[in-house]
């Protein structure tokens, strides 16, 4: 009998199938050892060795385990191929004591997909266990260990118990508070832009065109902010108020328009490549608001029930054997003007990336999204969905497009001005016969102009606009700009925001942008001021850089990590001595009402409070304005159980309303979180924040079960102009009216 050992129990039922007798596959359930839970597990003078341990809730497995080695004739390693899976396979060696007092013949398998030809190739071609992937994830985990265990506890001295920090976690929060005082910082400025509604002679065609020179004068500007992430561009325009903008409207009304030249031309557009891990995050979150930790869930179990190849990767590559299937289901399901004559390549941009790795794809493409839409759950649908058509995309033709570009003079009576109108439509839909509603997209009409044609304005729309700050970053975003400066990898980009999200550091809002929460701040800024290096893009970037050159055998971990670790200990010591805690709190200008010393801000397990600086000898504390606010809009509710008031009162998930009868009276209510909406149906009622059973926030009227309205989005306090239902905000920067029948959409302010 030989052994095959996987991480998951999915995964090895899958590969189960695939095999004949002769061959039991068992899961480890992921690490059987790790770094011990009760101290660092280090030996720092000894060349920083490991000490790992088997946890608790793995002993149970690796005795199960232990015994079927006992009993196998060969025990074979087939844990993922990346650098995690390789250090499972080396733990599992020293764990099962393959090497030692059990010694048994084992072997090494990897694949990249969990199909039956995957697996067979895999048996024929095993091999050693690299060590130097072993390595980089030691390095990785020994790094990490080090600062986490030493630098917390300086974060739980200088500001509050509880506290952690992290070489990428850390960085993440810099990227979140600095984007949120590039917001605060930004000040908007107004301007206009202008568009005609055209008709030409003599027909019924009607078109629209922007304003674009006033007298040789371009109207757009676009202002280039630096900041800490790199550049971000707004427009605007040289149209600065509503009464410069009233005088080009009325002179254009007047104008005289005549067609100046139209440009046509042939365009070409490309798919893009297929996914990687990073990419595969952001287009889950853009298109579904899936997390980048729900998407890489989902995706594994894709990957380990044989759907989809390995979700971690950044590489680009697809297989000769994948590129034929992609060609044979492209001529099936499409025809063959759709399929190119010879595979289009991708170049992989990370450097790391191993070429023997792929891009995320199905593992058998004539496995079609409409052909599992019964047997995959809904959000492994979506995403498998995704997954295929990406792929199927970039090996199909590129769409053609007629574009075309009129320029048009405006003749007014003191100025003379360019309009320019644009429209395209789809020649050849190539790849976006794929996506449908893409093609859809790509047309924009314009009637039949030709030079020295006549026109006349039907409508002149002046439009008032003010300069964008920077967007917050949403999970897309972050892994994006992560991934361009090379901080992190495939795999930890998921569950990096998942730990500043769990660790109250920031919180997403109703638009699922990330914002930094109030211990984010002091936390982000003691950091930087102190570690700076910890929160250095740079070095943050080089040392991912080092591990790359430890997996690749061109350097050994050890050094890598003395360099690191001796200068930063260093200072860890002489900070912990010369940082004193009250220098860090804010002052509050007013005496304490019990000693006289200064009041300060504190932060405690529940946020901040007021108190007096020279606790413990005087104890004096007091609530912070937010919360005596959130008292008093809260006073007079009554317990609906046995009729005392209730007190707001506040635990590890924020504040919430108890019977001020406790103990006798253990009743507790939901704050309400009010929109400052009313309710458009009864009328009597205000709309309030609410949740599913599932979890899932939604908006209705605080007068149910008596009032049933509700509305998934939250509002924005104005009407819809068409239907009188309350306008809510909705993705991409829009204003939506939630009543399907409607359909009003506008930018959002």
């Amino acid at each position: 009998m030989k052994l095959i050992i996987v991480e998951s129990p999915t995964k090895a039922k899958t590969i189960t199938k695939f095999l004949g007798k002769g061959f039991t596959v068992k899961s480890s359930f992921g690490h059987v050892r790790d770094l011990p839970k009760s101290d660092m597990g280090i030996d720092i003078e000894k060349d920083f060795t490991p000490s790992y341990v088997i946890p608790d809730k793995a002993r149970i497995k690796v005795a199960e385990l232990l015994k079927l080695a006992k009993k196998a004739d060969e025990v074979i390693l087939a844990s993922d191929e990346d650098r995690e899976g390789e250090a499972i396979a080396w733990h599992l060696v020293e764990a099962l004591g393959l090497d030692k007092k059990n010694k048994k013949p084992y072997s090494r398998i990897v694949f990249h997909e969990i199909t039956k030809n995957a697996i067979e190739n895999a048996l024929k071609n095993p091999r050693t266990i690299d060590i130097n992937l072993v390595d980089a994830q030691q390095a990785r985990r020994v790094l990490d260990r080090l600062v986490g265990y030493e630098l917390s506890p300086f974060l739980w001295k200088k500001i509050r118990r509880g506290l952690s920090a992290g070489r990428v976690q850390s960085v993440a929060l810099r990227f979140i508070v600095e984007r949120e005082r590039e917001i605060q910082k930004f000040e908007a400025e107004e301007f206009w832009t202008i568009s005609a509604k055209l008709q030409k002679e003599k027909t019924n065609d009607e078109f629209e065109a922007n304003l674009l020179e006033q007298n040789g004068d371009k109207i757009e500007q676009t202002i280039t902010l630096k900041l800490f992430t790199g550049d971000y561009k707004t427009k605007k325009s040289i149209i600065a108020d509503k009464k410069s903008a009233e005088k080009i409207t009325t002179e254009l009304k007047d104008a005289k328009y005549e067609v100046l030249s139209v440009e046509k031309k042939e365009t070409l557009r490309n798919p893009s490549a297929p996914f990687t891990t990073s990419t595969l995050q952001q287009a889950a979150i853009s298109s579904f608001g899936f997390s980048a930790k729900q998407t890489m869930m989902t995706a594994q179990k894709l990957y380990e029930e044989g759907y989809i190849t390995y979700m971690r990767t950044d590489s680009m590559n697809l297989s000769l054997e994948s590129l034929m299937s992609a060609r044979k289901i492209i001529e099936k399901e499409f025809g063959k003007d759709y399929s190119l004559e010879s595979p289009r390549y991708f170049k992989t941009k990370s450097k790391s990336a191993q070429e023997a790795h792929e891009a995320i794809r199905p593992t058998d493409p004539e496995k079609t999204p409409d052909s599992l839409s019964e047997i995959l759950e809904p959000g492994q649908h979506k995403l498998y969905r995704l997954i295929w058509n990406r792929m199927i995309a970039c090996q199909m033709q590129s769409a053609k497009l007629n574009s075309v570009k009129a320029d048009i003079e405006a003749q007014g009576k003191k100025n003379k001005f360019l309009l320019r109108a644009t429209g395209s439509t789809v020649v050849f839909d190539g790849f976006l016969k794929v996506y449908a509603s893409r093609a859809a997209q790509a047309e924009s009409f314009l009637p039949e102009l030709a030079k020295g044609d006549e026109l006349s304005a039907l409508a002149v729309m002046p439009l008032q606009k003010f300069t964008s700050a920077p967007p917050r970053y949403n999970e897309a975003t972050l892994v994006k700009v992560l991934e361009e400066h090379g901080i992190g990898r495939p795999s930890t980009y998921a569950p990096t925001i998942s730990t500043i999200i769990d660790r109250k550091y920031v919180d997403k809002n109703d638009d699922k942008r990330l914002f930094p929460l109030e211990i984010g701040f002091p936390v982000n800024d003691l950091i930087v001021e102190h570690f700076p290096e910890i929160v250095s893009i740079d070095f943050t970037a080089n040392i991912e850089k080092d591990f790359d050159e430890i997996a690749d055998g061109n350097k050994t971990w050890v050094p890598v990590i003395r360099n690191f670790y001796e200068p930063f200990h260093k200072l860890l010591e002489e900070k912990t001595d010369s940082v004193k805690k009250e220098d860090l709190m804010e002052k509050l200008d007013r005496p304490c009402p019990t000693c006289g010393a200064d009041l300060v801000m504190k932060f405690g397990r529940f946020g901040k409070f007021i108190a007096c600086s020279t606790y413990p000898t005087c104890k004096y504390t007091e609530k912070t304005d937010s919360e005596k606010k959130e008292d008093e809009e809260n006073s007079g509710i009554i317990c609906d159980k046995c009729g005392a008031p209730m007190n707001v009162k506040r635990g590890r998930f924020g504040a919430f309303l108890g019977c001020s009868k406790y103990p006798e009276c253990k009743n507790i209510m939901n704050i309400e979180k009010k929109t400052g909406v009313k309710c458009p149906k009864c009328e009597k009622g205000d709309i309030i924040e609410r949740k599913s059973k599932k979890g899932k926030m939604f908006y209705g009227c605080n007068k149910y079960p008596e009032c049933d309205f509700v509305m998934w989005n939250k509002p924005t306090g104005e009407m819809c102009p068409m239907c009188k239902q309350p306008l809510a905000f909705a993705a991409k920067g829009k204003v939506k009216c939630p009543n399907k029948d409607c359909g009003f959409e506008k930018d959002g302010e």
